[in-house]
């Protein structure tokens, strides 16, 4: 039997990237998904992929601004509407503003953590009423290494990537002290080959800077993001019943150091 047969999942920034990988193999395990994303267009194209693949009405997609609270509302009563519920969020969206903190503006400061952090908020607010009526269910929420582990010029992300991680933890009591089984975990991968990626590395040679950024992990290579979607699809599915409240590292030995 599929892993994830009758879960029924949310998946924020899944146009692309890690998003849209995870919606694909959450799909492919046996779950319905809802792929949202502020790319309407390319959430819809990614829909339509896991519908030709599995069947009408295995996904469905919607346009979705994860900073405010009322496309959260509209986005957790679609679920309902489409899917008949929700057992899974994922809380993938996310930015990376680059700046030391003296570099950094304040409306930069503030539209990072609005991304990266009010959005897992938000989120696990909004969904968790329906999540209580769909248990077992499971919310699993990317961070970052750079949660965990700081760097000179990434303030902004270092700040809202740690507090997805302390977050999640709290969601993880919160849930667990209330007796509901619905747990709550994060994930933090390192360098992954995705557009967020590509947008770092900006008009650099590319093979320079992925060599570079290669050299940095002990494995002596970048992530996929199937590798990524593999582990929230383990969080995703009873597996995982166990397991709340912790950080799953996909670093390639960097922690480790």
């Amino acid at each position: 039997m599929a892993r994830l047969a009758g879960k029924k999942a949310l998946v924020t920034g899944a146009a692309q990237g890690i998003g849209a990988t995870t919606a694909r193999m959450l799909a492919r395990e046996g779950a319905q998904v809802l792929l949202t994303d502020i790319n309407l267009d390319g959430a819809q194209a990614v829909a339509a992929q896991i519908d030709a693949a599995h069947g009408p009405g295995t996904a469905y997609a919607m346009r979705h601004d994860v900073t405010s609270e009322a496309d959260w509302i509209a986005a957790v009563e679609h679920a309902r509407e489409t899917m008949g519920g929700l057992s899974v969020l994922v809380n993938n969206a996310g930015i990376v503003v680059t700046g030391s903190v003296e570099e950094l503006s304040l409306d930069d400061w503030h539209r990072g953590m609005a991304i990266n952090n009010d959005s897992v908020f938000l989120g696990s607010k909004y969904a968790l009423p329906l999540l209580r009526e769909n248990q077992p269910a499971s919310i699993v929420n990317l961070s970052s290494i750079a949660g965990l582990i700081a760097a000179h010029n990434l303030a902004n992300y270092n700040a809202s990537k740690a507090a997805v991680w302390l977050l999640s933890k709290s969601i993880a009591l919160h849930c667990a002290r209330n007796g509901w089984d619905i747990r709550c975990n994060s994930v933090h991968p390192t360098f992954i080959r995705t557009p967020i990626l590509d947008d770092l590395i900006g008009d650099r040679d590319e093979a320079t800077m992925m060599a570079k950024l290669a050299r940095q992990v002990p494995l002596g290579r970048l992530g996929d993001p199937e590798e990524v979607a593999h582990a929230v699809v383990y969080l995703a599915s009873d597996e995982s019943r166990f397991m709340t409240g912790a950080e799953l590292k996909l670093d390639g030995g960097i922690s480790a150091m």
